[in-house]
């Protein structure tokens, strides 16, 4: 039924904010074309303690993030132009192609003093023909996004294809990553058709094969088996996965098939030819002490958060 069960662990991304990183893992690197996973939160802070949360403009090329909200809303901000607040059930869909530069700030005190933050956020991997593709960012609204309901179960569809449903949501490969809500005792099971699947049990406890699994705790399920997943009580569920894309390095935010076009990043970001956001420019993330790039099968360090 399962392939492997991974354990988030905590990864901190700078002044006290810790976050679970699921993706990528010493034994599996990728889950279909996704490569990074990271759940923050859910975290409440005073106002003082929110703009250390601020995520500095940084650089990326070769994926596209995906930033999806449970709780609260954070302001991004692009080397487009591009300035967009996300709140709970949008979807961020960020393609850095060639390169690009980002930042995310917590900019409403008053909100995250009243509610919790958590979000989910993934990167997935370009095929190698639109590795070098022209950067792009699309804010996608919940009404864009089809539901799928039955007895104890509420389904939102993020990208994709799965359970017959499909939207707009523009991918380079073949993937599903949906939103699942179940009630005690609802049954539910990964979508049929793609060689690499997971369940990322976000909230509560679900029982797979008799075994229960709970918080921070991502299950990879076996090819060509279709198990079914009973809800323990109250429980929320990232569905993930699709056609898996081969080797990918991956050095800080970069990743790539190739390890040259990674030592390429490293070089543009150092003598700024990756642009910063227009609308945030005063101050950014420089490049790490250099290491050597790494293939998703090594021991990868992304460290930002997207």
């Amino acid at each position: 039924m399962l392939d492997q069960v991974i354990m988030a662990r905590s990864a901190s991304i700078g002044n006290g904010f810790d976050v679970k990183r699921i993706l990528p893992y010493r034994l599996r690197r990728m889950l279909g074309p996704f490569i990074f996973m990271d759940h923050a939160g859910p975290v409440s802070k005073t106002p003082a303690e929110l703009v250390k949360m601020d995520v500095l403009p940084h650089p990326h090329i070769g994926l596209s993030t995906v930033s999806y909200l449970f709780d609260g809303q954070v302001t991004h901000r692009d080397s487009l132009g591009v300035q967009q607040i996300i709140r709970p059930g949008e979807v961020n869909w960020m393609t850095a192609g060639r390169g690009i530069a980002h930042s995310e700030r917590f900019e409403d005190p008053a909100l995250l003093a009243a509610t919790a933050f958590e979000m989910v956020q993934t990167w997935v991997a370009l095929p190698e023909a639109a590795e070098d593709k022209a950067p792009t960012f699309t804010n996608y609204q919940p009404d864009a996004l089809p539901i799928f309901t039955d007895t104890g179960v509420w389904m939102r569809l993020i990208a994709g294809d799965a359970y017959g449903l499909k939207n707009g949501v523009a991918t380079d490969s073949p993937l599903f990553y949906a939103h699942v809500i179940l009630q005690p005792g609802a049954r539910f099971g990964p979508p049929t058709g793609f060689p690499e699947r997971g369940a990322y049990v976000a909230k509560g406890s679900v029982e797979v094969n008799g075994h229960t699994y709970g918080v921070g705790q991502l299950l990879v399920f076996s090819n060509g088996i279709d198990p079914i997943v009973i809800a323990k009580e109250s429980s929320t569920l990232m569905l993930l996965g699709g056609e898996p894309l081969g080797e990918r390095f991956i050095w800080w935010n970069f990743v790539s098939s190739s390890r040259e076009r990674i030592e390429q990043a490293k070089a543009d970001w150092q003598a700024g030819r990756i642009p910063l956001p227009p609308n945030d420019n005063a101050e950014f993330v420089p490049l790490p002490p250099d290491d050597k790039s790494r293939p998703a099968s090594s021991s990868p360090q992304p460290q930002a958060l997207s």
